[in-house]
């Protein structure tokens, strides 16, 4: 049975998140109706990661089963046209390797968050982008980010209904930079805890406008607990931008 490597984008706004819920429009229930719709299959298509109601992807990374040997392309060419009009897309389909899985062997994930920092608000970007009308010192935000590098416990910056067996994580990318009218935060870790990201974005953005400095984030992440973290931005600017896997070994001859 051939598993097919898919890398994938999505607007998040239609859906309830990546995971299947029942009476509810999902990322994974796109994806399995489409594979119904052109080979015939029930199946379950496993994901990287599982992002939360309006949270977008553009490196998204799953994988799915299937019983007959189609050719790589021919099976993204065949979901894209299933999936149509839903926002969802198949950049990339690939035959994965033995013992490949999209969730159990990454080793890294990465998100960015986008903020308009400007006095009018989006429209094109509505629902793409964190509006913050007051204006964002990224150089400050980016200083105070640091403090959050490294492997520590992340309690602060977990949500209550995280089931992640543990908050101990190792964030190894956190930058804050201006591009235009936008500020892009960036957070790369091996995985992430139930809302963090957004969690550390919000808190960072309170440095940002000056109510907070370095020193109340190093304590915020110090104390361990939920009630000092900032207030959490919203889904609308999360993006899923990356998975990272390790290369695949050289056929020898």
């Amino acid at each position: 049975m051939p598993r097919y490597r898919l890398l994938i984008e999505y607007d998040g706004r239609p859906f309830c998140g990546y995971q299947t819920q029942a009476g509810l429009p999902s990322v994974q229930g796109a994806l399995e109706a489409a594979v119904l719709g052109f080979s015939g299959e029930t199946v379950r298509v496993q994901a990287a990661g599982r992002t939360d109601t309006g949270v977008h992807a553009t490196g998204q990374v799953v994988h799915v089963d299937l019983a007959r040997d189609w050719p790589a392309d021919t099976v993204r060419k065949a979901l894209n046209a299933h999936l149509m009009p839903r926002p969802v897309s198949v950049l990339e389909a690939t035959e994965a390797p033995e013992g490949w899985h999209a969730r159990f062997s990454a080793l890294e994930r990465r998100y960015r968050y986008r903020i308009l920092n400007r006095q009018s608000p989006p429209a094109l970007d509505q629902g793409r982008v964190w509006y913050v009308r007051k204006p964002l010192d990224a150089p400050a935000m980016h200083d105070a980010a640091q403090a959050l590098l490294g492997h520590h416990d992340f309690t602060t910056f977990r949500d209550l209904a995280c089931q992640a067996k543990s908050p101990m994580k190792t964030l190894d990318i956190a930058t804050v930079r201006r591009e235009g009218e936008e500020v892009i935060l960036d957070f790369a870790s091996r995985s992430f805890l139930h809302r963090q990201v957004r969690s550390m974005t919000g808190t960072l953005a309170q440095v940002g406008v000056g109510r907070w400095s370095r020193a109340d984030v190093a304590d915020a992440l110090a104390a361990r607990d939920r009630r000092a973290c900032g207030p959490v931005a919203p889904p609308d600017g999360l993006y899923l931008t990356h998975v990272g896997y390790q290369p695949a070994s050289p056929s020898t001859s």
